[in-house]
């Protein structure tokens, strides 16, 4: 599909179909576009859960102010971001990339430092690894928009019930952002609304 006709075609479903679930194939083709990412540093500061049992989601009704798209979604992505990006994390990162590139880890060295730097100096580093989290969940957006696959985006949620309903380790991760996925109710109103964002001249600025 055009990439400018599903984005037309989005926007934050109210109600899914709870018959209709989002097959294995297209989930992890949007699941994909969430790990490609652009990420500062390449440290992917996040864990994505990925919630399907009927039984978790159910669980999770009463953790959003709104519940109706919980309780018939498909599925549920929970974005938890880090609260300290500790050293035996980098070191894991820097692992990775000797292996993957092939490279050695003293040829490292000075990236390594780079980030040693910023994340020993960052006083508002979990600030940071949140905000990492919003591009993930634009890819993971547009990508389920792709693949004719609903969603809808939500922070209006309880998050110390998510926290403990999903058995987060809150020293060290919080939960940032969640999007619901699946396929539109018929009686979903709001598909028949007219999408509502600014005219070019009052959003774009040409220098």
């Amino acid at each position: 599909m055009d990439y400018l006709r599903a984005l037309q075609k989005r926007y934050s479903v109210k109600k899914f179909d709870p018959a209709k679930k989002v097959s294995p194939e297209v989930l992890r083709n949007i699941l994909e576009a969430g790990k490609l990412s652009a990420s500062s540093l390449g440290l992917q500061p996040y864990k994505i859960f990925v919630v399907e049992s009927e039984e978790m989601l159910k669980n999770l009704v009463p953790s959003f102010h709104n519940p109706s798209q919980i309780s018939t979604c498909s599925h549920l992505i929970v974005i938890v971001s880090k609260k300290n990006i500790e050293a035996n994390y980098v070191d894991g990162y820097f692992r990775h990339i000797s292996e993957i590139r092939e490279i050695p880890m003293e040829n490292l060295g000075m990236f390594r430092k780079s980030i040693d730097t910023y994340t020993e100096t960052n006083e508002n580093v979990h600030l940071w690894a949140e905000k990492q989290t919003y591009i993930v969940l634009g890819n993971l957006m547009f990508a389920a928009a792709l693949e004719q696959v609903d969603s809808c985006p939500m922070e209006g949620f309880k998050k110390e019930n998510i926290e403990k309903t999903l058995n987060i380790d809150t020293e060290k991760e919080s939960v940032a952002v969640t999007l619901a996925l699946g396929y539109r109710s018929p009686d979903d109103e709001f598909q028949k609304m007219k999408k509502v964002r600014k005219p070019d001249e009052k959003l774009f600025k040409f220098i």
